[in-house]
């Protein structure tokens, strides 16, 4: 089964503040943020892009299939989806999919708890991930394409969306077969993490 993978756990990369890989296609980035938060006034190391506004994502961890909306999972994956908790080490998290199949899928993840951020991200360059690549940020919060490999050429690609500097959100999507090669899979999971950001913006 494909691997997706998010936000990896401190003990898992070995570093101060990282976060560690899920299997079976589940991200697993950070938990709650706060706006403000005193968790929200880490020092950066250079080039890591700060979080002005944190985002308390407590209701969202309680019912993480509330991250998407139905319209806008339909957006992402087509007109038939359906959706599954599926809450295990790496936090609390949804898949949603397009039944009797097993992609496309997306899958979003609110971690355990503070993750590091995008630095604990930015810090697993050529260690615990191959890739690390930064994306457009989306109204000033920062987005990266990561993964222990690199699998974007299989329509494969997990992104973490930094909702603090020291919290992020995990979104992995695997394109459908028709779609791989049409279009940059990152970019594609780039788009869901808008819808998750308009959503859990919208509850706070």
């Amino acid at each position: 089964m494909r691997r997706t993978i998010l936000v990896l756990s401190a003990a898992a990369l070995v570093l101060s503040a990282c976060s560690t890989p899920t299997t079976n296609g589940t991200p697993t980035p950070s938990t709650t943020g706060s706006s403000p938060s005193p968790s929200n006034s880490a020092s950066l190391p250079p080039g890591v892009p700060k979080v002005e506004h944190s985002i308390d994502v407590t209701q969202f961890k309680q019912a993480p299939c509330t991250a998407l909306t139905d319209a806008q999972a339909k957006e992402i994956l087509g007109p038939t989806t359906e959706s599954k908790q599926r809450d295990g080490a790496a936090g609390p998290a949804c898949r949603w999919t397009v039944p009797s199949s097993l992609n496309p899928r997306i899958d979003v993840v609110f971690g355990s708890g503070p993750d590091g951020g995008t630095a604990s991200v930015y810090a697993a360059k050529g260690k615990a991930y191959k890739l690390v690549e930064p994306l457009e940020p989306i109204d000033g919060y920062p987005v990266t394409a990561y993964g222990v490999t690199d699998r974007r050429a299989e329509g494969d690609c997990s992104v973490s969306l930094g909702i603090s500097d020291t919290q992020t959100i995990g979104i992995a999507l695997l394109q459908s077969e028709a779609n791989i090669g049409k279009k940059d899979p990152c970019d594609a999971a780039r788009e869901g993490a808008v819808r998750v950001l308009a959503t859990i913006r919208g509850g706070n």
